[in-house]
């Protein structure tokens, strides 16, 4: 039946490399889906790269309340329950140090990161059965506050940093209903979204953004997209049925 046989799961950011990635695992294993996204054509390409199974396309930008509110009834029509929330969606912002960072940036980011990941739980939580998961992208930054590259990146690092406090006070709210919340930290990933990051902090540090990252990363190289999403799965399944309140680190050793 597969690990997630029966099972719904929500998925945000669902049209980038780890929402899609993280799907298609999913799906295979047995889930019926959700996949959310800023823009429905984007969620639709995604959708015809992914196996076949019962999954919901739903537009929604998960920084504003409505549009939150209308994801969760949307899934409560189609599937009733929900069994599993990947609250994925995220944006970069930019590059630049804490003097010339634009505040409207700083609060676009954590809108999304943030403000995002509560609505996901406010709205979804009361829809989540006994044995449930709700699994936040955060990043190897939430457990890195040193001098140096991490200055230019301010406001993704202090949002997933907000990220991790909002886990732990999930985790043991939800704990007496058998509902498991955790986080999970990407290091640097092979695809677009981290390839803006490297592009804007070489110009800062005047090298080449990847290869400083591949010099710092002790595996020596950026993960994948597939890499995450299998620390996902397990975060998801029963597998981690007595593992919340936990950071899960999928960074190749950078945090340690």
């Amino acid at each position: 039946m597969g690990l997630l046989g029966g099972k719904v799961a929500v998925i945000t950011g669902g049209a980038g490399s780890i929402g899609a990635a993280t799907a298609r695992l999913m799906l295979a294993e047995g889930a019926r889906i959700v996949l959310s996204d800023l823009d429905l054509a984007a969620l639709e390409r995604a959708r015809a790269a992914l196996p076949d199974g019962d999954v919901l396309l739903v537009a929604a930008d998960v920084s504003r309340p409505e549009d939150v509110a209308a994801l969760a009834v949307r899934a409560k029509d189609r599937f009733g329950g929900v069994d599993v929330v990947f609250s994925n969606a995220g944006n970069f912002g930019t590059v630049a140090p804490i003097a010339d960072y634009p505040l409207e940036t700083f609060e676009a980011v954590h809108a999304v990161h943030v403000r995002g990941a509560f609505l996901m739980a406010k709205h979804f939580s009361p829809l989540m059965r006994s044995g449930g998961s709700f699994v936040i992208t955060s990043s190897v930054a939430a457990t890195r506050g040193d001098p140096g590259v991490y200055a230019y990146v301010t406001a993704n690092v202090t949002a997933k940093h907000a990220q991790v406090g909002l886990m732990r006070c999930l985790a043991k709210e939800l704990a007496p209903r058998n509902i498991r919340v955790n986080t999970v930290h990407p290091g640097p990933i092979d695809n677009d979204f981290q390839l803006r990051v490297e592009r804007g902090l070489g110009a800062e540090i005047g090298r080449d953004g990847t290869e400083f990252f591949n010099e710092i990363i002790p595996m020596g190289r950026h993960g994948s997209a597939e890499e995450v999403a299998r620390a996902v799965m397990f975060l998801a399944s029963d597998m981690s049925s007595f593992t919340t309140g936990a950071m899960i680190m999928a960074d190749g050793g950078m945090s340690a």
